[in-house]
């Protein structure tokens, strides 16, 4: 049965994605799956899980994860692990750093199990882009170091770089918060937010604050 979506940003599922490449649309695969659930920015589950893609790994990807063929040799199948995850991001929002690799491999090994989806994408690489202009880069190491994110673990292994971009994703709600007076801020706000030109983005948010008022 699928949930009705809860429209506020700060309730939603923040996923991260392993692969053998850069694109289903080229034979990739998922080899890995984490995330993160939060309910009114407090988090309230996870799901991680390895899985077995079918094929070999290359030494770049097992080196660039420290996911090795021996890890994935016994991992329960795509389709397994998928569709338990499909449950787990029903009625729920969907967050990503860089959302439309991992978007990609989700509609990609959903679809080879005839499951889908009922929520929408936000992008957090996007959002930070437009609220953290003076960061160096907009990679997620990068911005967890530029808002002062406590971080002890090694990234690229889903799970972590999920909680990461969980931890980013309420920071910038905090930004919004504090400099625009903005509480619950709806999801398409956000979506809106990582299309629009950074120039704009002081006028959309005071626009939002005071719309809100």
């Amino acid at each position: 049965m699928e949930r009705a979506i809860i429209p506020n940003a700060d309730t939603v599922v923040v996923l991260d994605f392993e692969t053998t490449g850069l694109s289903p649309d080229m034979g990739d695969r998922a080899i890995e799956i984490g995330a993160v659930r939060i309910e009114q920015g407090e988090i309230t589950g996870r799901f991680q899980a390895l899985m077995n893609p079918g094929v070999r790994v290359s030494s770049f990807i097992e080196d660039y994860t420290g996911i090795t063929n021996s890890m994935l040799k016994d991992a329960p199948s795509c389709g397994e692990v998928m569709h338990q995850f499909a449950d787990f991001i029903n009625g729920y929002n969907l967050v990503a750093h860089n959302a439309s690799f991992d978007k990609r491999f989700l509609d990609a090994e959903l679809g080879m199990i005839s499951r889908g989806y009922t929520g929408q994408f936000a992008c957090s690489m996007l959002v930070a882009r437009r609220l953290y202009q003076n960061s160096p880069d907009h990679k997620l190491g990068t911005l967890i170091n530029h808002a002062n994110i406590p971080s002890e673990g090694t990234f690229h292994r889903a799970l972590y770089d999920s909680e990461m971009t969980t931890k980013l994703w309420l920071s910038m709600l905090g930004v919004m918060h504090e400099q625009y007076a903005i509480s619950n801020a709806p999801f398409k706000l956000l979506q809106t937010l990582a299309k629009t030109p950074k120039s704009a983005v002081r006028r959309l948010l005071e626009r939002s604050s005071s719309n809100k008022k």
